[in-house]
């Protein structure tokens, strides 16, 4: 009896929790719908509120349109405008008010370019007066560099007048006499027997004598003959010649065997020039 009377306990108990757990879900589900009818009341009360609010500015809409269409109208009637004129008298207004944006911004660009063009150049007149200031530095010291090798040169007196001159003794000596700007200068070589032109005049070789250096020259000038005989090296061969008579020198640097001699010939600067050097 006791085993029979113990089932029936434990089905109850069974049951009872049962009922339990159903009740507090129960309450919980009704705790939540509560909760989310609170919620949908809540919103649906902000919608009638904008839903209010659309239709109060839907009305002050109409209104205002109303109002503007009462003075456009009477606007229109007070400056003798039908409405399409006045829709075109609009549109020409926002067409002008367009372009004007339009050059505004047109305007500003171009300003912009501009400051840039005056940037870019006032740089380049920078560079410019640079690249001058180095010039002028440069010019200074090749004078100052020409000064100091003109004042290492030979100076001796002509053989036909007390006249010193600068002589160059080989060719970088000639180039900085050249530099001076002063006298025209001719190169030469001459070779025995040979009558050259050499600027306006002519020369001939009739003697060389390495051994020595010395030699032996005749120089062709305005239908005349002048000798050199037996001159040294270096040594400033003078003579006339033109119409205004100038005064032109002969310098031989050098003396190859008895064939050939190497030197130049200066002229003044307004001296007549041959054809070839014009």
């Amino acid at each position: 009896m006791s085993e029979i009377d113990d089932t029936p306990r434990s089905y109850s108990g069974a049951l009872l929790g049962a009922i339990a757990a159903a009740l507090v879900l129960a309450l919980g589900g009704l705790i939540w719908s509560y909760s989310l009818s609170g919620k949908l009341s809540t919103q649906q009360v902000d919608l009638a509120d904008a839903k209010q609010q659309n239709v109060k500015l839907a009305a002050e809409l109409r209104e205002t349109d109303a109002r503007l269409k009462v003075a456009t109208d009477e606007l229109g009637k007070s400056l003798g405008l039908t409405q399409k004129e006045m829709d075109a008298r609009a549109s020409e207004i926002i067409r002008r008010e367009q372009a004007q944006e339009a050059n505004s911004k047109r305007l500003e660009s171009a300003q912009q370019q501009t400051a840039q063009q005056v940037s870019a150049v006032s740089t380049e007149v920078s560079g410019v007066k640079t690249d001058v200031g180095g010039v002028k530095t440069d010019l200074s010291k090749t004078q100052s560099d020409l000064a100091n090798a003109v004042s290492q040169l030979t100076s001796m007196k002509g053989d036909l007048s007390n006249h010193s001159s600068l002589i160059a003794r080989n060719h970088d000596e000639l180039e900085t006499l050249r530099h001076k700007g002063d006298r025209n200068y001719y190169e030469f070589t001459l070779s025995k027997g040979q009558k050259k032109p050499v600027g306006t005049v002519s020369l001939e070789l009739k003697k060389a004598d390495a051994k020595k250096s010395r030699f032996t020259i005749t120089v062709y000038s305005d239908d005349k003959q002048y000798e050199k005989k037996d001159r040294n090296l270096n040594e400033p061969l003078q003579f006339y010649s033109g119409k205004d008579p100038m005064l032109y020198e002969i310098v031989v640097n050098s003396v190859s065997g008895k064939n050939t001699v190497t030197g130049y010939l200066t002229t003044p600067k307004n001296a007549p020039v041959p054809p070839t050097v014009q």
